[in-house]
């Protein structure tokens, strides 16, 4: 494991938990992957490691939450939403410890309108506050939700995925409703402030809807220039933020979306490449084996 990135495979290693976990082949890259855990099962103290998955608490009992550079003493019930780039950890202070634990990868939601949404929003960013306290009522919908994904996701119902994604959607709803907290852009660093504007406009041009309106931004250069910054005091922002490149951020999302397109829509492959931004059918087939180590319509006929 890297001393600054931990992956679902690492998770479990670390953890050493043999869990029913809906997966289509346990941690293959690109591959879906949503478990749940109850935190009865918490009562230790976790790593300081940026992560390459999603992941939701419901916490109940006391400890401490190290966050980025925060520190927090948790004493009631909260949802916890960490952002997968900023490090973090738990440590308990008794073995009281009650709750659910959810993770997820970002394929797990890939085609879902909503998820969509919700990546326009500040949830999981690295500049949103990661705590809701919740009240009286607050908690026993929440403890539905993830009861509800719980029994589903060690049922045989044939669409427990779907079933899973409604509940954790409406748990994600619940969370925007209560965000009443979140950090404005003027209290952020500078570099923050920057990679949050470059996030949300790499984010409002997806999903794309048709081949006659292409991806518009597509390279650093297109984003500094419609921020009205240096290409190079974009790239160390973000960098210095996210551990990633801009390049690869705007390329990941660019596979992200094709994939998408191939899965979900009757668009070819020419159409479909065009759509990203690339001139040449050619150029489109490269850069998505580079990523899938497979073409395009490969992909697609297996599907």
């Amino acid at each position: 494991m890297s001393e600054q990135l931990e992956t679902i495979k690492d998770y479990y290693k670390r953890t050493r938990k043999n869990l029913l976990a809906i997966s289509d082949t346990d941690f293959e890259a690109g591959k879906s992957h949503f478990n749940i855990i109850p935190r009865k099962y918490c009562s230790f103290k976790s790593p300081y490691n940026r992560r390459d998955y999603y992941k939701i608490c419901f916490i109940i009992g006391k400890g401490t939450a190290h966050y980025g550079t925060h520190e927090m003493y948790i004493d009631r019930p909260a949802l916890f939403f960490p952002s997968p780039s900023i490090p973090y950890t738990w440590e308990c202070e008794d073995n009281f410890q009650e709750g659910y634990s959810c993770l997820f990868n970002q394929e797990f939601f890939n085609g879902n309108s909503e998820f969509n949404l919700f990546k326009k929003t500040s949830l999981f960013k690295e500049w949103s506050k990661p705590f809701i306290f919740l009240n009286e009522e607050q908690i026993h919908l929440v403890n539905m939700y993830f009861e509800q994904m719980y029994k589903l996701s060690h049922s045989a119902y044939p669409f427990r995925c779907n079933g899973i994604k409604s509940n954790l959607a409406s748990l994600l709803h619940l969370a925007l409703e209560n965000r009443v907290e979140d950090v404005s852009l003027n209290e952020l660093p500078a570099n923050v402030r920057l990679y949050k504007l470059f996030d949300e406009l790499l984010n409002k041009q997806f999903p794309l809807d048709s081949p006659a309106y292409p991806l518009a931004l597509r390279t650093p250069a297109d984003f500094a220039s419609h921020l009205n910054v240096h290409v190079n005091h974009l790239n160390s922002s973000v960098k210095s933020v996210t551990n990633l490149t801009t390049t690869q951020i705007i390329k990941e999302k660019m596979f992200e979306e094709s994939k998408n397109l191939l899965k979900y829509t009757n668009w070819d492959i020419a159409q479909i490449g065009y759509t990203l931004g690339f001139e040449q059918p050619s150029h489109f087939n490269n850069f998505f084996k580079k990523h899938a180590q497979t073409s395009p319509l490969k992909y697609k006929n297996a599907i």
